[in-house]
């Protein structure tokens, strides 16, 4: 595909994605460029060639925005990309995200304890910056010691498109983190490595390190399901909502860079409001027709 290549070394160094985000765009690519090789030209049949896949309506929508940022960067290149004009997004209905709730993560919380008290310690500060912070786990497998303030309590983290936001910790979460850098990191790990979190072999933890840590835990609470990172994140904005903080604020310690994004929590608490007045408001316990 012309200019594919240089197209996703743009997003790695201009743009600073990362490397999880660029596979993604190589593999949205690929769809159009096995579409490329058939006979007809006709962007229109692209959608036929996606329903063919089996795909939902939500992945298709992400392979169109990615297509849309492609072409995009052709036209700065001086190609005339006539396409884009002629691609527009499936219609999405928004789900509303599942989330963890405060018992969710006191079960979690108990289930993760360990025989050695320090790794005990270390999966509570995990538990914690999921769901204290809002943590993606890209942002929490890549903290290092540096990013800690102590005199200020916050620590700063390195989102999408590398940018950075400063999170003020709560107090239980900033006891529990100098605890655990004075008494189990220097156990955990090599006193030489940076990062602030340890998996088992004393190495920086990987994605795959944090998904099977929350499957662990999730079993051994009882869950039916394995709560995702994103279900903690999800919890935490909920949690905020439900309290009384305001959609920015929100939006600012999640990092999301548009509202939008963030304003899907308001139907969330919608739907509970509905709930609560269905249950408790004096008008649901008259029988009668009024």
């Amino acid at each position: 595909m012309l200019f594919y290549e240089e197209f996703l070394r743009d997003l790695q160094f201009n743009k600073s994605y990362s490397s999880h985000t660029i596979s993604a765009y190589k593999k949205d690519l690929s769809y159009y460029k096995s579409f490329s090789k058939r006979k007809t030209k006709n962007i229109q049949k692209f959608y036929e060639f996606l329903d063919k896949k089996n795909l939902s309506a939500r992945t298709q929508a992400r392979i169109i925005s990615c297509l849309r940022s492609y072409f995009r960067f052709l036209q700065k290149k001086g190609k005339r990309c006539v396409e884009i004009k002629h691609l527009t997004f499936p219609k999405i209905n928004k789900k509303i995200p599942k989330f963890i709730n405060l018992n969710d993560f006191k079960a979690l919380w108990r289930a993760c304890k360990e025989d050695s008290k320090h790794l005990s310690l270390r999966n509570e500060l995990v538990l914690s910056f999921l769901y204290g912070l809002g943590c993606r786990v890209s942002e929490l497998i890549n903290l290092n010691i540096k990013d800690f303030n102590e005199t200020e309590a916050w620590i700063s983290v390195i989102g999408k498109g590398n940018k950075q936001r400063l999170l003020p910790l709560p107090i239980k979460l900033y006891n529990l983190l100098l605890i655990y850098l004075k008494k189990s990191r220097p156990l955990l790990g090599k006193r030489s490595k940076s990062c602030l979190i340890f998996n088992n072999k004393g190495n920086r933890p990987s994605r795959v390190d944090i998904w099977r840590w929350l499957k662990k835990w999730s079993l051994k609470a009882g869950f039916d399901t394995i709560k995702n990172p994103h279900s903690f994140r999800h919890g935490c904005a909920t949690s905020l909502l439900e309290r009384g903080a305001d959609l920015r604020t929100i939006q600012k310690l999640l990092g999301h860079s548009n509202i939008q994004t963030t304003q899907i929590y308001t139907s969330v608490n919608s739907k509970q409001l509905k709930s609560a007045i269905k249950k408790y408001h004096p008008l649901s316990q008259i029988k009668d027709t009024i």
